[in-house]
């Protein structure tokens, strides 16, 4: 038996959220074009095979390893907000709506690694640059954004900028481990497999992290998703967050 999950999908919105994955939320309208305006979807989302109490022990590792973890980075995290804000003044966070367990939209934050002006920037290179929309459409990402600050480059190699998202863990938007929170724009390339991303918790790490981040493909990214929901357990997660500080401290496929 699974979730029931009812989403109204504006991709209208979703047009312009593509555009919005780390910066405003008014620009690249003409480089990404929506097929549908609205749509309602319903359907029925796989549930992991979990146990009422592994599935607790899971809520109450998440809770505890991520209090204590922000407890015991909190005096680097200030330091390392001061160096983001000498490097860009401006906004320290930036907030945005990812798609969560169950498809409820929830405010995802992360340390600001972009110039505030990054609209008018991304525009620039979307409107001069064949290559980089083509990048764009096909992973959500820029290899060499010019969006990102000179200590942005750094902060989210060691993928630092995800340090904030420790708050949605205990406020129970994510888990330590899950898949990656994906914008709406996204859904779409989850396809019929976007029921199984909605199962589970987004996290913070996850066996993409694990698995090569950036150097692997979009669909081969869903696979591990949805590998992840079929074998979910106390000790996969476990095993994951062990392979996550090797993955972390190489920067493998991280930009």
């Amino acid at each position: 038996m699974g979730v029931t999950v009812s989403l109204d999908l504006d991709f209208a919105a979703a047009q312009t959220e593509l555009a919005d994955y780390d910066g405003r939320s008014h620009y690249s309208r003409p480089y990404v074009q929506s097929r549908v305006k609205r749509k309602a979807v319903t359907f029925e989302s796989p549930k992991p095979k979990l146990g009422a109490f592994e599935a607790g022990a899971i809520r109450v590792f998440d809770v505890v390893s991520a209090t204590l973890l922000l407890v015991a980075l909190l005096p680097f995290l200030v330091l390392l907000a001061i160096a983001l804000q000498i490097d860009s003044p401006g906004r320290l966070f930036f907030v945005q709506k990812r798609v969560g367990a169950g498809g409820k939209m929830f405010p995802c934050l992360k340390f600001r690694t972009m110039v505030e002006n990054a609209d008018e920037v991304f525009a620039a290179r979307m409107a001069h640059c064949a290559e980089s929309r083509e990048e764009w459409a096909r992973d959500f990402k820029l290899r060499d954004d010019p969006r990102v600050t000179r200590l942005g480059k750094a902060v989210r190699r060691l993928s630092l900028d995800e340090f904030p998202q420790l708050l949605n863990i205990i406020w129970g938007h994510m888990s330590v481990v899950g898949p990656r929170p994906i914008i709406r724009a996204e859904i779409e390339r989850y396809g019929r497999f976007f029921p199984s991303y909605c199962a589970v918790k987004p996290g913070l790490t996850g066996l993409w992290q694990v698995s090569g981040r950036n150097d692997v493909s979009y669909h081969e990214r869903v696979m591990l998703d949805v590998h992840y929901v079929q074998t979910k357990s106390l000790f996969t997660d476990l095993g994951i967050v062990i392979r996550t500080i090797p993955a972390v401290v190489s920067a493998q496929g991280s930009y």
